[in-house]
């Protein structure tokens, strides 16, 4: 088992581990998607490969703070295949999340988490991850997709 980066050729076994995730995707949806995460210098997709299978999947997004001097790291995804959940696939992803963080100069990784995921909020605890949700609070505004921009009539 080792780490290594993602790439296009991940699609179709990288929809089949979002979809445990819970996010359903089509290959087509994936490709789409690594052609913007891939060129992102500010984000990094890594896969844990098991003989040639990606078995797991991380993906991590470093943001510059405005109100202290520093970065962050944003975990946006963590999944292990269910067959090997429990083999330590976990722990090597985030290990690959947290050095990277720490060598780009992060002050800090976050991760969210949905309330129904007990054993994920778990791990991140084993982790020394901090639930802080008695201090801050989330809150998403969802966008209508783009369409065509409207002329104003003359």
């Amino acid at each position: 088992m080792h780490i290594r980066p993602i790439h296009q050729g991940d699609a179709a076994r990288l929809a089949l581990l979002l979809d445990q995730l819970g996010y359903p995707s089509t290959d087509r949806d994936v490709r789409q998607r690594l052609d913007y995460w891939l060129g992102d210098r500010a984000s990094a997709l890594f896969g844990a490969d098991d003989d040639g299978s990606l078995v797991g999947v991380a993906a991590l997004h470093i943001t510059p703070i405005l109100e202290v001097t520093g970065k962050f790291g944003r975990l946006a995804a963590l999944v292990v295949d269910e067959s090997h959940r429990g083999r330590g696939v976990g722990r090597m992803l985030m290990d690959a999340v947290e050095d990277r963080a720490r060598a780009e100069g992060c002050l800090f990784v976050e991760v969210t988490s949905s309330s129904h995921r007990a054993p994920a909020h778990h791990f991140y605890e084993s982790r020394g991850y901090e639930d802080t949700r008695d201090h801050w609070r989330r809150f998403i505004l969802r966008l209508p997709a783009a369409g065509p921009q409207k002329t104003p009539n003359a």
